[in-house]
């Protein structure tokens, strides 16, 4: 009798652990199977070198974006303005190049400084008049529209178009530079170089400990000693950082800042963090969770376009899987 009871309950044991490693590491899986079933349909147009270079390239804007969403939410906070933010950056770096013809250097500076003064109303909702994350960020996301249209006029910045009061630009061609950064391989690296500063920040500095500890229990972490409004404003301003490089990244890509350029990456990037948080048991936004979870959405949309899915439905199958991926993700927290 005491041999079966041992038995089950080590069989039972042994169903869990396979369980939760199944959970723990569900998004990875998904990504492995996308890998295979699109080779297995396409072959070597999926796994050509040059396509993925399209994936990594793809997904960089993705997962800068990301990162800002990991760095917000790793405090318990929450940002649906990020990438109408993001598109703000966009105008003032163009337009500080095209029609004021400042260096590119300086204009990668002057957009970071523009964009952390904008997210200062931001934290000043949140943390002054105490509005919750999503409902302050919901007004900010029309606030920033209606900014960055009046400050480019209504319309995209672009070579050879004139700034609003109608003065010719002191640029009329963008330099090979300045679109270098959107392209391979130095957006890939912007990427990878953005992972791996959040990556540090969050899970090696005394800060990132800090601000970890907010979102697991924002009173406890008060009550011992964390000033948790430094370190939710010193997360903002940080996201801002990241949002400014998004943005810079846009507009590189783009070789332009169209009206509201940035703001279809919210979704996916939302979805990378959501997806990711989950990988190796971290149960929390991370960096590298992250950089996983844009990988698994920017691999499906690839491979679902090299399938010739029909671009209406291709949302709709994107969607479902990532649905299954969030499932499988947090199903888990019943096993804790």
């Amino acid at each position: 009798m005491q041999a079966t009871l041992s038995n089950n309950t080590a069989s039972s044991g042994s169903r869990k652990r396979v369980l939760r490693f199944l959970l723990d590491w569900a998004a990875i899986i998904t990504l492995v199977l996308c890998f295979i079933i699109f080779t297995l349909v396409k072959g070597s147009s999926f796994m050509s070198e040059n396509n993925m270079i399209n994936i990594l390239r793809a997904m960089s804007i993705t997962t800068v974006f990301g990162i800002a969403a990991t760095v917000t939410m790793a405090p318990d906070g929450f940002d649906m303005s990020a990438c109408t933010l993001a598109s703000c950056s966009s105008y003032v770096f163009v337009s500080t190049y095209l029609w004021y013809g400042l260096p590119l250097w300086l204009c990668v500076i002057v957009t970071v400084v523009v964009t952390l003064l904008m997210y200062q109303l931001t934290m000043f909702l949140i943390l002054v008049c105490k509005i919750p994350d999503m409902l302050a960020t919901c007004a900010l996301m029309f606030v920033h529209q209606g900014l960055g249209q009046w400050y480019i006029g209504g319309g995209a910045v672009s070579t050879g178009m004139r700034t609003p009061s109608g003065a010719a630009p002191v640029r009329t061609a963008l330099e090979d530079s300045f679109s270098a950064i959107g392209r391979a391989p130095w957006i890939i690296i912007i990427m990878l170089l953005t992972v791996l500063a959040a990556y540090i920040f969050l899970e090696y500095t005394k800060h990132g400990r800090f601000i970890y500890a907010m979102g697991g229990n924002r009173q406890a972490a008060k009550l011992s000693g964390i000033n948790v409004k430094g370190y939710r404003y010193l997360a903002g301003m940080i996201t801002a950082v990241f949002i400014a490089i998004g943005g810079i990244l846009v507009a590189s890509r783009g070789s332009s800042a169209q009206v509201m350029g940035a703001d279809n990456f919210l979704m996916q990037s939302l979805a990378a963090v959501f997806v990711g948080r989950s990988v190796g048991g971290a149960e929390k936004p991370n960096a590298l969770g992250t950089l996983v979870g844009a990988m698994l959405v920017s691999t499906l949309e690839n491979g679902l376009t090299i399938m010739a899915v029909s671009y209406y439905v291709l949302p709709a199958v994107k969607g479902a899987v990532l649905a299954l991926a969030l499932v499988a993700a947090y199903a888990g927290k019943k096993e804790h």
